[in-house]
């Protein structure tokens, strides 16, 4: 344990081109069903990324935003498609504000990853870089056109004036996990015979294209980071599957969108999601998805298949072994590599997966790298900083667990809190269905029902039609009294 008073990394603040975080912990993006099925935004949402602000990160990176309604994860996600969104995006940015948070919009488009179609895309089959289904739910999708791909990066570079507009203090592409640039980049996904596939360098053309379109409307005076798989792993656990990028390919692709005009780098892993790797965890909540995952049958012509995976125990040890395979041995890895830095035993294996991936691209390119992947010990953290693996860390399943990790915890030099989060991804699981938060019973002594109660107190305040009502009656019972 490390007296963090002064001089600590951590709380070193973070300098980018166009953007300075007051400490070196972000809050990952993370998404939950906080908002109207029209792609407006709630007072919910500004409620949730509050807590995190209020809580000491440095910056929070929006949950998945997307730039059209046609490339929503699933409905209830608030978007940025157009004007009328501006106000709601700068009222939360205001609210984040208040505690010297940064806010940074992550700009995404699902492409064949479109988890529930919404009633909008029910009749839609996904656009993607190719006809080949996703093969984890089986979405079915088509390859996009040449026109088809000039209009989504118009989306983009719209989109990222809209986060200008409303004070956000940068976007995020997301690139990585599978989602549409993903899908363009990704040779083991990407298996068009155009400009956009082939060479490395005709995949990575869609995103570059991005970029010069969202530097082209924005200027070069906004925070721009990227969100990039440095390993697809798309082998796993499907092996039948390609691999897809390397590291190698991952590293060039940085250095060509350095060079386009991106900030920072936010470095993760996986081809798909969920994946093994991301968010990764000792085990898979089997029971929380069998129940949840009722809700995904009628998403893709494989989503049958994982249920009866999931909802029968004598199948579970077939997906648990194809599941795990990945993880084990990249826990090995990590373990080693935690020896060399001579990490304590209270670090678990897991912790900080892509910490070796992140210091190639870091070696490799001229702006700050971020990295993400089951940060939770202070030590370690502050340690894979000052040796130089990565500038800054982002956090997403501790923090929901513990939203007061940094100003409860860290800044008062301890390394873990009483009640660290167990890596169980019931929060996630459970946001197909219910509220996003901790559902991890064990954490609040087996009481449901104190569980249940944080998992709601999101949803306070309440919406803004409420507090108007509350407010109109308080001015009805003033002029009666």
């Amino acid at each position: 344990m490390t007296n963090t008073s002064h001089g600590d990394v951590i709380f070193r603040q973070l300098e980018c081109r166009n953007l300075k975080v007051k400490n070196r912990i972000f809050r990952s993006n993370v998404s939950g069903k906080f908002d109207n099925y029209d792609g407006s935004g709630t007072q919910t949402r500004i409620n949730w990324e509050t807590k995190f602000a209020r809580g000491g990160v440095g910056a929070i990176v929006s949950s998945y935003v997307p730039v059209h309604r046609s490339g929503r994860i699933m409905p209830n996600y608030a978007t940025l498609e157009s004007e009328d969104r501006i106000p709601f995006w700068r009222r939360l940015v205001a609210e984040v504000h208040k505690y010297d948070c940064r806010y940074i919009l992550q700009l995404s488009h699902s492409g064949r990853q479109r988890d529930q179609a919404g009633v909008e895309n029910q009749f839609s089959t996904a656009v993607s870089s190719t006809n080949s289904k996703d093969p984890f739910h089986g979405i079915l999708c088509r390859a996009m056109s040449a026109q088809e791909i000039k209009e989504v990066i118009s989306w983009f570079g719209q989109a990222a004036r809209r986060a200008r507009e409303a004070g956000a203090d940068g976007v995020e592409l997301h690139a990585a996990n599978g989602y549409l640039i993903t899908q363009f980049l990704s040779s083991g996904i990407n298996d068009r015979t155009d400009d956009y596939g082939g060479s490395l360098e005709n995949r990575a053309r869609f995103a570059l294209e991005i970029v010069k379109e969202i530097r082209r409307v924005v200027g070069r005076d906004f925070h721009l980071q990227f969100k990039i798989s440095a390993v697809d792993h798309n082998d796993a656990p499907f092996f039948y599957e390609k691999k897809g990028n390397s590291l190698r390919d991952s590293i060039q692709i940085c250095q060509w969108l350095e060079q386009a005009g991106v900030d920072a780098f936010h470095v993760s892993t996986g081809s798909m999601f969920p994946h093994p790797l991301n968010p990764v965890a000792p085990s898979f909540p089997y029971a929380t998805a069998a129940r949840t995952y009722e809700t995904m049958l009628s998403s893709g012509v494989l989503t049958l298949r994982n249920y009866a995976l999931f909802r029968y125990r004598i199948l579970n040890g077939l997906f648990g072994w194809l599941w795990s395979r990945l993880v084990k041995k990249k826990a090995r890895q990590n373990a080693e590599l935690h020896k060399q830095l001579g990490m304590g035993s209270d670090v678990t294996d897991l912790e900080g997966l892509n910490v070796a991936e992140a210091r190639e691209i870091r070696r490799n390119v001229n702006i700050p790298v971020i990295c993400t992947g089951g940060f939770q010990n202070a030590s370690l953290i502050r340690k894979v900083i000052d040796e130089g693996f990565c500038d800054a860390v982002s956090i997403a399943r501790p923090l929901i667990a513990n939203t007061d990790l940094v100003n409860t915890y860290f800044a008062k030099g301890r390394d873990l809190p009483d009640r660290p989060c167990t890596h169980c991804n019931k929060c996630l699981v459970n946001a197909i269905e219910n509220p996003l938060g901790c559902y991890d019973v064990s954490r609040f002594d087996g009481d449901y029902q104190r569980m249940i109660t944080e998992v709601m107190s999101v949803f306070h305040p309440t919406s803004f039609e409420e507090q108007d009502e509350a407010a109109s009656l308080e001015e009805v019972r003033r002029h009666v009294a």
